[in-house]
Formats: structure tokens, C-alpha cells, sequence
């Protein structure tokens, strides 16, 4: 929760920041919200690894916690697209490594058959952070006109106060040697179980989906040039959208654990493909800007925690924490592609053009998507005996 006001008070700002305080074009934030979507994919199938080889998760992650905090102080003094770009680069290879570990701990730590509704308690209770983030932003923004640095401080201070508690509190799980523990015999890591087909359709429609599923900047930047609302209602957004998140998140997290997790991770969809219909709704009433927030909340309820769910329990246990990361990087991978793209779509075309776009593309892929993930359904006591 406390890393989650931290990155999240920034990131609520930070479209403003570098369009408006810093005065950069829209290409030129395609290409830092670029970075920050999966500049730590090339670092999280690497730091799966390291968590499976060493049997250490919590430490793995801790590192990268670590590395995202110690951004946070040079972000208050960075100047320029280069320093930002590079601060916002190590913040998220920082992400990369602590993602897939955690994740880890959570799959060591709960019932089997409720793999899903585990990871949606987790993910509520980190969006609850990812809720209170943006709307301290507002209310310092509120309070000092152009009080980025203010922002700044605070999230430093809260990513200090999370790594310490991180280090101090979390119980060092280490899910072989309990296994060992157990009767099992000492699985060994080995690459070639992260070679089961039914993870590599997972990976390929993961791709398709993630490649178009723009940034939620961009979104949040589209319903204010279509409304003109003032610029210190934009953390705003972001608050709307994570309260439906943390309502959301572990309800379908249950409905997946029963309806089959990879069918809610690809009808989940439906709630971005919902959420660009209403930007693109002409005006400025305040129903689309909710209902749009509403199906974006909804969308992330129904498919972050869904995804490590399904891409653990596809695989051997021994190699959960890779397979986790590997699901993770595609994902961050394509989303740092969709970015820069459709940033300069936006430049080429215009907003309700790009969007038309990409809106047409995801509604062609979802029916194809949600076929090729048939074989991934598997009933809740076959999947207790791949994970157990």
C-alpha cells in the first residue's frame, strides 16, 4: 500500500508535469509513459529466476523495492526529458524485479483453489494505496499551484516507510525447502518446465491484447481535452478509477476462481473496450468521465491479479515465480509499445481518430482471444493438484 501512494502520487502528475510544467510534446510523453509501462519487463522473467533458483522471494524483492525508493529522492531535483526518462527507467526495472516474487509469496501462501480471489485481496489492498496516491497529489496541488516537488517528497517519504516494513514484517517464505518439508522431493529449477503450450498461448494473447491497451494517461488526457476540466482535478481520475478497483478486485478474483481465470481475464477486456467507447463520447457531461473510470477500474480488477493467477498454476511449482514474470514481461513489453504508438498516432491523427483506431482492432481481437484460451480453463481440482 505504502510503495503504491508512492508511485502512484507520482504517477497521477506526471502527464501534467512533463506536458505542462516541462512543456514537452505529446510524442515526447508517449515515450516516458512508454518506459514507465515496461522499461522493467527485460528484468522480470531474470528476477522469477532468481526468486525459483535461490528459494529466497521475499529478498528478490525487496532489492527491487529498494532500487524503486532510491528514485524517488533524484526524481525532486530531475531536470529534462533525459534525467525524468532515466529516473522513471530504474523506478520500473525496480518493478520488474520485486513483481514476480511477490507474487510468488502470495501463490506459496494461499489455498489452491482460491489462487484468484488471494491475488484479488492483494490487489485491493495495494490499489487501496494506488487510491490514496493520486488523491494526495490533488489535495497538495490543491493547496500549492505547481506543488510537483511537494509530491515528490511525499512520495519518497511513503516508498522509505514501505521497504522498512517490507524488511521488517514480511515472513521470508520459501516455498521449496517447505515443500521439501512436507514429504515432496527437492524439485530442481529448470527452464524446459516453463515450456508448457497451454503458457505459451497465454503469453501470444497476452501480446495481442496488451500491444492494445493504451496507457491510462493517455485516457486520462483525452477525457480532459474532450471536458476542459481544470488541471488539479486530473489525480482525480486516477482516484476513480482505483475505488472501483478495490471494490472489484477480489469479487472477480472469486468469479474466476470458479468461472474459469482465463475467461474473466480476457472478458475483462470488455471494460477497456467500454472505457474508449465513453472517450470518445462527444461533449463534456460528467456521466461518460465516471462511467469511463468505472469500466477502466473494472478492467484492471478483472485481469492484473487474474493474470499471475493463471500463469501460476499453468506450470510446475518449482518455476511459478518465472512463469509469473514471464506472463508479466509480455504484458509490460506490449504496453510500452502500445504508447509509443498511439502517442504518435495522436500527433498523425488526432484523439478521436487514434482512438477509433485502436478501439476497432481490440474489438476485432477479443472474440479470437477468448477462443484460443478455451484450453486454459481447467476445473478448480485439477488446478489444486498443479499448484499444491
Amino acid at each position: 500500500m505504502l510503495t503504491d501512494i508512492s508511485s502512484e502520487s507520482v504517477a497521477a502528475v506526471l502527464p501534467l508535469y512533463l506536458t505542462s510544467a516541462m512543456g514537452l510534446s505529446l510524442i515526447a510523453y508517449g515515450f516516458v509513459d512508454g518506459i514507465f509501462q515496461g522499461a522493467g519487463a527485460v528484468v522480470r522473467i531474470g528476477a522469477g529466476w532468481a526468486s525459483d533458483r535461490t528459494d529466497r522471494p521475499k529478498w528478490v524483492a525487496f532489492s527491487g523495492y529498494l532500487l524503486s525508493a532510491l528514485t524517488r529522492g533524484w526524481l525532486i531535483a530531475a531536470q529534462g526529458l533525459a534525467a525524468v526518462a532515466a529516473l522513471v527507467t530504474v523506478d520500473r526495472i525496480g518493478k520488474g524485479i520485486r513483481t514476480a516474487p511477490r507474487d510468488a509469496l502470495i501463490a506459496a501462501s494461499a489455498d489452491p483453489d482460491d489462487l484468484a480471489r488471494s491475488f484479488g485481496v492483494h490487489r485491493a489492498l495495494d490499489t487501496v494505496g494506488a487510491a490514496l496516491g493520486p488523491l494526495l497529489a490533488f489535495v497538495i496541488l490543491s493547496v500549492i499551484p505547481d506543488g510537483y516537488t511537494a509530491v515528490f517528497v511525499l512520495s519518497l517519504g511513503a516508498a522509505t516507510i514501505g521497504v522498512a516494513i517490507l524488511g521488517l514484517l514480511v515472513p521470508d517464505r520459501r516455498p521449496r525447502r517447505e515443500r521439501t518439508a512436507t514429504g515432496a522431493a527437492l524439485e530442481r529449477v529448470r527452464w524446459r518446465n516453463l515450456a508448457e503450450p497451454r503458457l505459451r498461448i497465454l503469453l501470444v494473447v497476452m501480446a495481442v491484447l496488451s500491444l492494445l491497451t493504451i496507457g491510462d494517461g493517455f485516457l486520462y488526457l483525452s477525457l480532459q481535452e474532450r471536458s476542459g476540466f481544470a488541471a488539479q482535478w486530473f489525480p482525480l481520475l486516477f482516484v476513480g478509477t482505483n475505488v472501483v478497483y478495490i471494490a472489484l478486485a477480489t469479487p472477480l478474483g472469486r468469479l474466476a476462481d470458479r468461472f474459469g481465470r482465463a475467461r474473466v481475464l480476457i472478458l475483462g477486456h470488455l471494460g477497456l473496450l467500454g472505457a474508449y467507447a465513453l472517450a470518445l463520447v462527444p461533449g463534456a457531461g460528467l456521466g461518460p468521465v465516471l462511467g469511463c473510470l468505472a469500466l477502466l477500474g473494472a478492467f484492471y480488477a478483472a485481469t492484473d491479479g487474474v493474470l499471475a493467477a493463471v500463469a501460476g498454476s499453468l506450470v510446475d511449482p518449482s518455476v511459478r515465480a518465472s512463469a509469473i514474470g514471464a506472463a508479466q514481461a509480455v504484458v509490460a513489453v506490449c504496453r510500452m509499445v502500445a504508447s509509443a504508438v498511439f502517442g504518435a498516432l495522436w500527433y498523425a491523427l488526432g484523439r478521436t481518430e487514434s482512438l477509433l483506431v485502436v478501439s476497432a482492432l481490440l474489438a476485432l481481437s477479443l472474440p479470437f482471444c477468448f477462443v484460443a484460451v478455451r484450453r486454459l480453463n481447467r476445473p478448480p481440482s485439477a488446478e489444486s493438484q498443479a499448484v499444491s
